[in-house]
């Protein structure tokens, strides 16, 4: 399970890492394109909007997979392991049905009421860049079912994260 784990991992750090390039390039390429040839391009300013959506979804990915969503610990902190370990899984199942509803459900709404939409400078359906939201969504399901398990093996002696 941890080299599941390990594996989209890495391929999440290098799509963001990918993407943070991209986007540098392409507003380098916006910046040349409009100081210097004076004639603005379109359509890098617009991609440029979708990778950053898209390289924020993979950091979400990466947060849910180290248990970094947002908590408030200082009720936590007050209960024993059995106590931290319930709230840790409740914290997990509220973080998975967000993905489940929002993200898989509502993302694959999305992008089938978006196919039929072109972007307006590269030409291509907008339910492509839509995407990838169900695609992270599942991600994080898999990540919180992980999660989850890791947490009921914890042992009274580890360090938990909170």
């Amino acid at each position: 399970m941890r080299t599941i784990r390990n594996r989209i991992t890495r391929i999440l750090n290098g799509l963001a890492g990918i993407s943070f390039l991209a986007m540098v390039v392409l507003t380098c390429w916006q910046v040349f394109t409009r100081y210097i040839l004076q004639n603005p391009s379109t359509w890098s300013e617009e991609l440029v909007g979708y990778l950053f959506a898209w390289m924020s979804l993979f950091g979400v990915c990466i947060v849910t997979r180290e248990r970094g969503h947002m908590n408030i610990p200082i009720l936590v902190d007050k209960l024993g392991t059995s106590g931290k370990k319930i709230m840790n899984c409740l914290g997990e199942v509220i973080a998975f049905l967000f993905s489940a509803i929002i993200l898989v459900f509502g993302g694959y709404q999305i992008v089938i009421l978006a196919m039929g939409q072109m972007t307006s400078s590269l030409g291509v359906p907008i339910g492509i860049f839509y995407i990838i939201l169900p695609l992270c969504g599942v991600l994080n399901m898999i990540y919180i079912v992980m999660n989850v398990i890791d947490i009921l093996k914890e042992s009274p002696d580890e360090e938990e994260v909170v």
